[in-house]
């Protein structure tokens, strides 16, 4: 157990201990934590492109404190006027840190309720806009670049909603993004109530403690100071003066990177219910920073956890637990894993505030196995291929590999063949990954967590779930850029209504089919095995459809 006044980590991981152990010593030769520290870009390539202006990151738990009174005022200032919603509009490391908040804190009473809708399926934005009652609701167009197409079309779809509730839309509205960009001017063009410039050297996945994540925080009434000052113990027991084997940022970064060149690269998370949307923020850390140039750590979030046969010899367990939080039974199967001989990675959070503390840790972690694996963790050079070719097929130019029909899930006899030919083609080591272009809801949900459950125990893969578009910004770098280990299930279904975006000459569901489109060609291009499936009009019966075929 590290000795530092910090959550405990703690962990067992068999022959892959040595290794561990070596790379540390190798850190400390090096001076890798002073390094680190001093933006050295040379721990992971020879140019500084894309690594010199994404590691602000580093300054983040004392540099935001300054930030708090300001934002302090402006919940003040929300309160008082009346707002008992807040509807944040984004995409990947914009929406993951604020729905972990809200999902994990809830709002304190007096405070507004939030909503993250990061789906472009008009379900999805229809389902949000019933939700909430326009007139009392703030609506947050939260985007690094200004330029993100998801965002920007839920702006433009809430801006003429709102619109027709009064005549002053520009008070419903706040953007958070970086200086200078198109939103900024867009935003102050129509009066937006608040302008939040966040720190530019800080990369989408790495900005949870930036405005980004804290504004939308502290509208929930969490106590952002001292989720920072829960961060800054965390920075100040990885600082580059703290040897390598007491530093918990690169005792981690070093297990990982080693299990995964040992060939446990499916990091499956087992978490107490306090902490249960964490592995979704990390996977986006972790898939979209180590997946690239055929190489990576595939993060196993939403499995539930089974006996050690059920499992192959490529998985890691790590455990997130919540002080509060207590579970026997979870705890014996971890332990008999375990035993087993699978490596088991424990920590314990304490109170939920000291999630400052782990975003920092994992942050730390990541952009070290980035180092020892070989990868330059600050880019996503596979995420851009499908934004291209989603694109292309907006304008009617798609210039991909053909897509073709998809298999119907009401034809049962197709469906059986589909499956089986794309289940003949996996082998030892591989992973599953769901990719969903639903509209989340309880029912769906539950079909896809059952299809989850019955594919790891059918096949002994790992198997992952992501709804689409939002998995392209996460998950997405890793399914391209990654091993070609995956095999691909693309969900598809019949939306109720188009749902047209203002100000636009597209639909939200033409949108979400393009998206789809683009990602599948962006696969295919990449040889990957990829089954598409049309559900039809009820997607979680279709599901079940695919779910029989699995078993059959």
């Amino acid at each position: 157990m590290l000795d530092s006044p910090v959550n405990p980590l703690r962990m067992s991981l068999g022959p892959a201990q040595r290794a561990t152990d070596q790379r540390l010593a190798d850190w400390d030769a090096a001076g890798f934590a002073r390094r680190l520290w001093a933006k050295d870009h040379t721990l992971w390539a020879k140019e500084p492109a894309e690594i010199a202006n994404r590691l602000g990151w580093l300054a983040l738990p004392e540099a935001m404190q300054a930030h708090v009174p300001a934002i302090a005022a402006f919940v003040q200032e929300v309160r008082s006027a009346g707002f008992q919603h807040v509807v944040l509009l984004g995409m990947g490391g914009s929406s993951l840190a604020p729905e972990l908040f809200a999902r994990t804190f809830g709002h304190t009473p007096g405070y507004p309720q939030l909503t993250v809708l990061d789906s472009t399926h008009p379900g999805a934005v229809r389902a949000v806009e019933k939700s909430v009652p326009l007139e009392r609701t703030l609506f947050i167009v939260s985007s690094k670049s200004g330029t993100t197409i998801e965002p920007n079309s839920f702006l433009n779809y809430f801006w003429a909603r709102v619109a027709e509730k009064t005549k002053t839309p520009g008070s419903h509205f706040v953007a958070i993004t970086d200086p200078g960009t198109l939103l900024g001017k867009h935003a102050a063009a129509r009066n937006f109530r608040r302008v939040f410039e966040a720190v530019p050297d800080v990369g989408g996945r790495y900005s949870a403690l930036t405005h980004f994540g804290l504004v939308p925080a502290a509208l929930l009434g969490v106590d952002v100071a001292r989720f920072l000052q829960a961060a800054s113990r965390m920075a100040r027991a990885c600082s580059g003066s703290v040897p390598a084997a007491r530093n918990p940022g690169l005792v981690l970064g070093a297990a990982l990177a080693e299990l995964a060149r040992a060939g446990r690269d499916k990091l499956t998370f087992v978490t107490s219910p306090s902490l249960a949307l964490l592995p979704a923020w990390l996977e986006q850390l972790i898939a979209e920073s180590t997946g690239k140039n055929g190489k990576g750590i595939v993060p196993v979030a939403g499995e539930p956890l089974g006996a050690p046969q059920q499992y192959a010899p490529d998985r890691v367990f790590v455990s997130l637990r919540a002080a509060r939080d207590s579970d026997a039974a979870q705890e014996a199967r971890l332990m008999a894993l375990e035993a087993a001989g699978h490596p088991v990675i424990r920590i314990e959070a304490g109170d939920t505030i000291n999630l400052g503390q782990e975003f920092f840790r994992w942050e730390v972690a990541v952009a070290a196995a980035g180092a020892a694996l070989g990868i330059q963790p600050f880019d996503q050079p596979d995420v851009e291929l499908a934004k291209t070719l989603a694109r292309q097929a907006m304008a009617g130019a798609a210039q991909g590999p053909a897509a073709g029909a998809p298999v119907l899930a009401s034809d049962r006899a197709a469906l059986r063949k589909a499956v089986a030919d794309w289940l003949s083609k996996a082998q030892p080591g591989d992973y599953i990954a769901l990719q969903a272009y639903l509209a989340s809801n309880d029912s769906t949900d539950s079909a896809l967590a059952s299809l989850q459950r019955t594919l790891r125990d059918t096949t002994r893969l790992a198997t992952t779930l992501g709804y689409g578009p939002r998995f392209l910004h996460s998950t997405g770098q890793l399914h391209k850029g990654g091993p070609n280990s995956g095999l691909f299930v693309q969900f598809l279904d019949e939306p109720s209504e188009p749902l047209p975006v203002p100000e636009t000459d597209y639909t939200f569901a033409q949108l979400l089919q393009a998206q789809a489109l683009g990602d599948f060609q962006a696969l295919a291009q990449r040889g990957r095995r990829i089954l598409r499936v049309q559900l039809g009009r009820d997607a979680a019966s279709g599901i079940k459809s695919f779910e029989e075929a699995v078993r059959g």
